[in-house]
């Protein structure tokens, strides 16, 4: 009990500054902490010895949580995620030669013409996503 209370006094002073930046319970804590968090991936990036690693992984981690708690996700169709996935990709038509031709990639995008199985299964391998995605 003696060393809980020892941790407690000696984490109390450091609580009170940290407190604000990592507790996410309401829409503008969790706007603040998405700002943050962008802030920090811009600074640390992918970089695991940066001394700031550690306060960006959790603090994703506490965004993640709100997220899959309290934001809902509009639904998208299949197509729909494609063309994100190729935006977020700078994917053209033509870079998808899984699909077919760009004459078919572009059918598909168009609604003129849906995804088949084998189409659906390369587009998750390829953009490492379930393939539900595109269903």
């Amino acid at each position: 009990m003696e060393e809980v209370k020892k941790f407690s006094e000696a984490v109390q002073p450091y609580w009170t500054v940290m407190e604000p930046v990592l507790t996410v319970r309401s829409e503008a804590d969790y706007d603040r902490a998405v700002a943050r968090l962008n802030e920090l991936l811009d600074e640390v990036g992918d970089d695991a010895t940066h001394p700031l690693y550690g306060l960006l992984d959790t603090l994703g981690t506490l965004v993640h949580a709100y997220e899959v708690e309290q934001v809902e996700m509009p639904a998208a169709t299949g197509v729909e995620a494609l063309q994100y996935l190729m935006e977020e990709h700078g994917l053209t038509q033509s870079d998808l030669p899984e699909i077919g031709s760009q004459g078919v990639v572009s059918e598909i995008l168009h609604g003129k013409r849906r995804l088949n199985i084998r189409q659906i299964r390369a587009l998750g391998e390829r953009f490492g996503v379930s393939p539900a995605v595109f269903i």
